[in-house]
This record gives structure tokens, C-alpha cells and sequence, in this order.
């Protein structure tokens, strides 16, 4: 996505599209409109919303394209528009609805979190898929517990697959900044996971321990 032929691709376009060739600025919008899909779709968790964002920012990169320097790479300049835009919504809602756990490299394709485990077929492996969508529900609630800018880091880092030298050109600060805020960010995902898990071993204990009981008392009668 981002070799040297792809670069240099990009800059023809970008320079045809400054000269006001609008087949050229689609073209170049098509090369990154499903990953831009797929960071506003996993920061909302509504279609809806996510494609609203896009054509917002695809809209808002047309009007400015003329300002956009050359030495600057184009999926960069792009994903800020996006991730701004994304940024303000989450301030706004402060959550998220329900939304598809998988993971994104830096090229935009898909890879399975949990595809250590030996069988991706839930019909094969049963207790697979209910680890999966059990694991993708604690992470929900969990990231409900980062601020919108540490969401959008912990996000453009694991689920993206993106350098923290490319996140912190997209949120315009300095990388150190990026690597604290995504530092603090990983800390609150695993103490609120663990949180997690103990009260659901404590609630599990606590239905277990009746019917333990209950099991020893009928032992002793009999």
C-alpha cells in the first residue's frame, strides 16, 4: 500500500487532482476509502455513522486538496480528516454500539485476534467461537474506559497495525506523546479486563458454592 511505486502513484494523482482533474482525485479516494471505512466503522460501530464520517471527510480532503504539500504521504492526510472526525463524534457519544472484534493491519486487511487457536469454524470448534465473542465482549466494556484520543490511539495502533511515528503525524503531536497516551491506554484495557474476569469468577463461585453444598449435605443423608 505504501511502497515506492504506490507513492509515487499517488503523487501523479495528487498533482492531477490540484490541477483540478476530479477523475484523478477519485481515483485516488478509491485506494484508501475501505480502510478509512474500516477506522470509522470500528470507532462508531455504526454503518451509518461510519460512512456519513467518510463522505464528510472525503468531501472535506476535495476542498483542500490544493493545500496538501507533496512531501507529505496522502493515506496520512486522509486518516487525520477521518480520525478528527471520528475523535468528535466519540466526544460526543462517549460510547459505542456493538461492533465486529477483528483486527486490521496497516495494509487494511483483515486478521483474526484469536487466530492462534486451531480452528476458525464455529460449527468445528464450538468452544472457539464462544471465547470469541465472549473476548470481544470484555474488550467493548473495556474500552469504554479509555478517553476518546486514548481510544483512537489504542485503535490506529492494534487494530490498524499503523507506527506510532504515523500516529502521531495523524493526531499532530509528538510520537513520545502518542507512546505515553497508548502506555496508559494498554494499562486501563488490562486492569479493567482483570477487574472483569474476577467478578465473573467471584458471581461463578458464588452459583457454584449452593449447589456444592447442596451436594455434600445429600452425601451425608444417604
Amino acid at each position: 500500500m505504501h511502497n515506492p511505486s504506490s507513492r509515487l502513484n499517488d503523487l501523479n494523482l495528487i498533482r492531477n487532482a490540484q490541477a483540478g482533474s476530479q477523475s484523478a482525485f477519485a481515483e485516488l479516494i478509491s485506494l484508501y476509502d475501505r480502510s478509512a471505512l474500516r477506522l470509522a466503522l470500528h470507532l462508531t460501530g455504526s454503518e451509518t455513522e461510519a460512512q456519513d464520517i467518510c463522505q464528510e471527510a472525503f468531501l472535506r480532503a476535495y476542498q483542500n486538496i490544493g493545500r496538501f504539500r507533496l512531501e507529505s504521504c496522502f493515506y496520512t492526510w486522509l486518516y487525520r480528516i477521518v480520525s478528527n472526525l471520528c475523535l468528535d463524534w466519540l466526544r460526543k457519544k462517549q460510547a459505542h454500539k456493538q461492533r465486529v472484534f477483528v483486527a486490521f493491519d496497516s495494509d487494511g486487511e483483515e486478521h483474526d485476534i484469536l487466530e492462534h487457536l486451531p480452528d476458525s469454524r464455529p460449527a468445528a470448534n464450538p468452544e472457539r467461537e464462544l471465547l470469541r465473542q465472549e473476548l470481544g465482549k470484555r474488550i467493548r466494556v473495556s474500552l469504554k474506559r479509555l478517553s476518546p484520543r486514548e481510544r483512537m490511539i489504542f485503535e490506529l495502533r492494534h487494530f490498524h497495525g499503523l507506527r506510532l511515528a504515523a500516529i502521531g503525524e495523524i493526531l499532530s503531536t509528538r510520537e513520545s506523546a502518542v507512546k505515553t497516551s497508548l502506555f496508559r491506554a494498554t494499562r486501563k484495557m488490562r486492569n479493567a479486563l482483570s477487574s472483569e474476569r474476577r467478578s465473573r469468577l467471584l458471581s461463578h463461585s458464588a452459583r457454584v458454592a449452593p449447589s456444592a453444598c447442596a451436594d455434600r449435605l445429600e452425601a451425608c443423608t444417604n
